[in-house]
C-alpha cells in the first residue's frame, strides 16, 4: 500500500480514505474516489496546484484523455483547454520514485505529435519540467516556471 509522501508542490487537504487494505484519494475533477497510487498522488497535487496557485479552471481540465499512437490506445495524464476548447497544456506525471529521464520526454513528445499542444509539463512531484513548443518555428524551449492560466490563453 502506497504511503503518501511530501512533494515539491504546495500541500493541500486531500480526502484520503481506506477501504479494506487500500487507500483511496478523492478526485476533484471526476468526483470519485480513486486508488491512491504514487502517480495519482502526484496528479491530484498538480490539479490542486494548477487550479489554486496558477488559476487554471478545473472545468477545463481533463484527466486521462485517450489517443491512438501508431494504432495503439494510450492515455494522457492531464490536458487543459482554454475557453474556446483548444488544448493548451499537456502534462505527464510519474511516481515520485521515478527519475525523470529522456523516456518521459519521448513519451510526452509522442503524445504531442498527435495533440499539437503548445505547453508541456513533465513531473514526478519532486522535479518539474516545463516546455513551450513553437510549432511555427519547429523549435521548443524549456521554461523556468509554469505560466499562469491568464498568460497561456494566447499561446
Amino acid at each position: 500500500m502506497f504511503e503518501p509522501i511530501p512533494l515539491n508542490l504546495p500541500p493541500y487537504l486531500s480526502r484520503i480514505t481506506q477501504k479494506l487494505d487500500k487507500l483511496f484519494i478523492f478526485d476533484e475533477l471526476r468526483k470519485k474516489d480513486l486508488v491512491l497510487t504514487p502517480e495519482e498522488w502526484v496528479r491530484q497535487h498538480w490539479v490542486h496546484y494548477l487550479h489554486k496557485h496558477k488559476g487554471y479552471p478545473k472545468s477545463l481540465m481533463h484527466i486521462e484523455g485517450g489517443l491512438k499512437l501508431n494504432a495503439v490506445q494510450k492515455r494522457s495524464d492531464l490536458i487543459v483547454f482554454n475557453n474556446n476548447g483548444e488544448k493548451i497544456l499537456l502534462a505527464e506525471f510519474k511516481s515520485p520514485t521515478v527519475k525523470i529521464t529522456d523516456k518521459a520526454f519521448r513519451q510526452i513528445a509522442n503524445y504531442n505529435s498527435i495533440y499539437k499542444i503548445p505547453l508541456l509539463v513533465v513531473s514526478n512531484g519532486i522535479a518539474h519540467f516545463y516546455c513551450r513548443i513553437h510549432f511555427e518555428e519547429n523549435r521548443f524551449e524549456f521554461l523556468p516556471e509554469l505560466p499562469n492560466y491568464s498568460s497561456v490563453l494566447n499561446l
